[in-house]
């Protein structure tokens, strides 16, 4: 063999050692978060789980139902304010080959004592304007600050104006729910945001998700088969286990 192909050899050889380096390193890095995470929800009292293949499949509205490689990681429960709650990473691929990317997203996922229509709530952007010019489906409420701020979508219109009163109006407008993705889903409230969790943020999060409950009318609730001056506290025990 000559120089030339001794050259080559060290080059690509150089090449694999760098790939299985950085592999290598990329696995540590992931070790060193998972570590971190786990003693994170410990000192909060919550219960670290890791993963459970059963939820990318569990809910339609976005994020889920989207890509492929769908995957819960980093997945935790505990109680905020007497509701129990879970969070988790969650992820999914799209595209193939060179154009393969991977899409991360933190979830937080507050249950229901009824079985409610579905309702979506999205921070307004340019590619929902797009789609409300394209005849997007966008609900407009009497606030026009709100209408400029979120994007309201719902199986039954009359549920989300029964939902999204002036009161919610109110507190979704609070910087703290700002940037947020809001659903109802059967008996499942969901939030989420893309990018890898920020664990600090969970707290504040489940603000906003247990004040979008404790505003939901009563006569709502009624419809739908529950009562809450009469039947006993739905979920979780009591408390507050997260700091604020």
């Amino acid at each position: 063999m000559g120089r030339a192909g001794v050259d080559a050899l060290l080059f690509y050889g150089l090449i694999v050692v760098g790939m299985a380096a950085l592999t290598g390193f990329g696995f540590w890095l992931q070790y060193r978060r998972n570590q971190a995470v786990q003693a994170w929800a410990r000192n909060i009292g919550w219960t670290y789980l890791g993963t459970d293949p059963t939820l990318p499949s569990r809910w339609r509205t976005r994020p889920f139902g989207i890509g492929d490689s769908r995957r819960t990681a980093e997945l935790m429960t505990g109680v905020y304010q007497g509701r129990s709650a879970t969070a988790f990473r969650y992820s999914y691929t799209t595209g193939s080959g060179k154009n393969k990317s991977t899409s991360v997203f933190h979830v937080v996922v507050v249950p229901l004592p009824a079985y409610l229509p579905n309702l979506e709530l999205t921070p307004e952007g340019i590619g929902s304007r797009l789609a409300k010019t394209f005849g997007g489906e966008d609900i407009q409420f009497e606030s026009e600050d709100f209408n400029q701020v979120w994007r309201v979508r719902a199986g039954v219109v009359k549920f989300a104006h029964d939902v999204v009163h002036p009161r919610v109006m109110e507190r979704l407008m609070h910087d703290d729910a700002r940037g947020l993705s809001l659903s109802v889903e059967g008996t499942d409230l969901l939030c989420w945001t893309a990018g890898v969790p920020r664990w600090e943020a969970l707290a504040g999060r489940l603000q906003v998700m247990c004040a979008v409950v404790d505003a939901i009318p009563r006569y709502v609730w009624l419809d739908h088969g529950y009562d809450p001056g009469t039947s006993p506290p739905p979920i979780g025990g009591a408390g507050n286990t997260l700091p604020t």
